[in-house]
């Protein structure tokens, strides 16, 4: 869509007013505040043919206009600028990952409760599917002379342990074995891999340590099939309630009922395959009960393969340069601190 630098000015004048407002902008107050050396007149006119191009609407019958999904679409294609996050923000997601990175679960929920602080939007971070996990390593301690923990460590940073009985005679020379054939024939595979020619090797070559393989075996099944569906952690659900788009108490509860369904919200997060920064307005998200959201989200990795995504869900009329700045920042951070997980750093 062509349009000359007058036209981009006044929508930039608009949107920027609207965000800043959540009020319909006239072209007295554009003329006003954004010193654009054009007369109100003319404003009008220009606002005339942007509202033409359906790139502005007008909500009811006063002068003022607000920008469409399209209008909201052309600014983040071709207006908006690159918008840097400050340092003291970059150094708080920093600081929060060097105190969480041991333990994964807690590094997805801080993501999250960062994106809303950052953002004042409803976070959302795509958890990944276990089905899609590989085997690390296994480690056998003995514990106390009838006892033994099995470690079971995944691809995705996630520990499983059990407490098993053995014979006592038993040694840990004996479980250092087991976990030497187990991890040298299973490390890299997931479930679908795992053949069944590959585990009656590995039980003849252990045929003498029957019972506590079985053990060992079970808990590794249970580690890479507990959860086959992906699962979502949502965060700051009340500041998109905070909005004045959402004040509407039909809104809410419609909005509420969405927010609640798990597996939507993935196939939301889902949808999506490239792993840069995907921003969708509005109508593009494909769902009536909430086409006044836009969607922010992008892909994080893990040893090289996408692991999931992180996103932000707020009003259509939302900061898009620094929420864009913000999802880009988390995902690097959060990819660079799975990624010291896996290498075990």
């Amino acid at each position: 869509m062509k349009m000359d630098e007058r036209k981009q000015r006044i929508l930039m004048a608009i949107i920027r007013d609207y965000i800043l407002t959540a009020e319909p902008v006239g072209s007295r107050t554009i003329a006003r505040k954004y010193k654009l050396g054009v007369s109100p007149a003319t404003i009008r006119n220009e606002m005339t043919d942007l509202e033409d191009m359906g790139l502005i609407e007008q909500p009811h019958t006063s002068s003022g206009r607000i920008p469409s999904d399209l209008g909201y679409r052309y600014y983040v294609d071709y207006l908006m600028e690159n918008e840097k996050m400050s340092e003291e923000a970059e150094q708080l997601v920093l600081d929060e990952y060097d105190k969480k990175v041991k333990d994964v679960g807690q590094v997805i929920q801080r993501t999250g409760q960062l994106l809303t602080q950052l953002t004042n939007y409803t976070s959302l971070v795509l958890i990944p599917s276990v089905s899609v996990s590989s085997f690390k390593y296994i480690q056998l301690v003995l514990m106390s002379p009838t006892q033994a923990m099995v470690l079971v460590v995944l691809d995705t940073g996630t520990v499983n342990h059990r407490m098993i009985e053995v014979a006592e005679n038993i040694k840990q020379s004996d479980l250092d074995i087991i976990s030497k054939v187990l991890n040298a024939k299973l490390q890299g595979k997931n479930m679908e891999s795992i053949k069944l020619s590959l585990i009656r090797d590995i039980y003849m070559e252990l045929s003498v340590h029957k019972q506590v393989l079985n053990l060992a075996m079970e808990l590794m099944e249970q580690s890479l099939t507990v959860e086959k569906k992906d699962k979502i952690y949502l965060g700051g659900v009340f500041n998109i309630l905070d909005q004045p788009e959402f004040q509407n108490i039909d809104k809410v509860k419609t909005l509420l009922s969405l927010l609640e369904q798990e597996q939507l919200l993935c196939d939301l997060m889902s949808d999506v395959s490239n792993e840069g920064v995907t921003v969708r307005i509005g109508g593009e998200i494909n769902k009536d009960e909430i086409k006044g959201c836009s969607m922010v989200t992008s892909g994080y990795q893990m040893g090289g393969k996408m692991m999931g995504r992180i996103g932000i869900i707020g009003p259509t009329r939302m900061e898009y340069a620094r929420t864009v700045s913000v999802v880009e920042f988390l995902t690097r951070s959060l990819s660079d601190a799975l990624e010291r997980m896996l290498r075990g750093g």
